[in-house]
C-alpha cells in the first residue's frame, strides 16, 4: 500500500514514517501544505494522511483543493484541534476520517487499513470481471471456479490496473506505486507480473501498448 504523510513537525513526520514502513507501506512525506497537495495530485495514493495547520497551505485547503479536481484518495486528517466542531468541519471539507492529537499509532494504522479496504471495494467485497471474482476482504482470486494463486505484487498489480480500469498505466506509474522505485531499476519485474498474472487469469483480460503501458478493460 501506497501512503502519503503531510506534516510540518519533523519529529511526528519521522515517527509516523518509520512506523508506516516498518510494516511494508510505501510512504511519500511532505513537510508543508503545498508540496503535500503537488504530491497528491501528480501520484496515486491509497491513503493521505494530513496534519489541519501547515504552511503555505492548510490541510483542509488540500482535501478541498483534491475533492475540486476529484481526486477521491481517502484522508485522514491529524488535528491538535480535538473539539467536535473541528472534526465536524474537517469531515464536512471532505476528510474521510479524523484522529485529534497526540494519538495512538495502532490506531492509526487500522484507520488506515479500514479506508483502504473501503475504498477498494467501494461498499462491497466482490469484484467481477467476466469468469473472474475476486473477494478483497480474503483476498481470493477465483476464475471459472478455480481458485488461483497470486503473489504478493500479482495480487497488488491486479488491483491497481483494476483500480485504473479502462485507462492504461504506464511502467512508471506501476513502478512508483508498487516497488517505490527499488526493485524495478535495471530489471523488468514489471514485465514478467504481467506475464505471470496473463498466464493465470488469461491473455485477453490485460491489454498492452508499447508507449502507453497496461490496462484492464471494463
Amino acid at each position: 500500500m501506497k501512503i502519503l504523510i503531510i506534516e510540518d513537525d519533523e519529529d511526528i513526520l519521522s515517527f509516523i514514517q518509520r512506523g508506516f514502513e516498518e510494516d511494508s507501506y510505501i510512504v511519500d512525506t511532505a513537510l508543508d501544505g503545498r508540496d503535500g497537495e503537488y504530491l497528491a495530485t501528480l501520484n496515486s495514493y491509497d491513503v493521505i494522511i494530513t496534519d489541519w495547520m501547515l504552511s503555505f497551505k492548510s490541510g483542509i485547503e488540500i482535501i478541498k483543493s483534491l475533492r475540486e479536481k476529484n481526486i477521491t484518495t481517502p484522508v485522514i486528517m491529524l488535528s491538535a484541534k480535538g473539539e467536535i466542531e473541528d472534526k465536524i468541519k474537517g469531515l464536512r471539507y471532505g476528510a474521510d476520517d479524523y484522529i485529534a492529537k497526540p494519538f495512538s499509532f495502532a490506531e492509526l494504522i487500522a484507520r488506515v487499513e479500514s479506508l483502504h479496504r473501503r475504498n477498494i471495494s467501494k461498499g462491497l467485497n466482490l469484484i467481477t470481471l467476466g469468469t473472474l471474482s475476486i473477494n478483497t476482504d480474503t483476498k481470493t482470486v477465483i476464475k471459472e471456479s478455480q481458485v488461483i494463486k497470486l503473489t504478493a505484487k500479482e495480487y497488488e498489480l491486479l488491483l491497481f490496473l483494476i483500480k485504473n480500469k479502462n485507462g492504461y498505466v504506464s511502467n512508471r506509474m506501476i513502478e512508483e506505486q508498487l516497488w517505490n522505485n527499488q526493485e524495478y531499476i535495471n530489471s523488468n519485474v514489471i514485465q514478467v507480473t504481467i506475464y505471470h498474472l496473463r498466464k493465470k487469469l488469461g491473455k485477453e483480460l490485460i491489454k498492452s501498448n508499447r508507449g502507453l503501458g497496461y490496462k484492464i478493460e471494463i
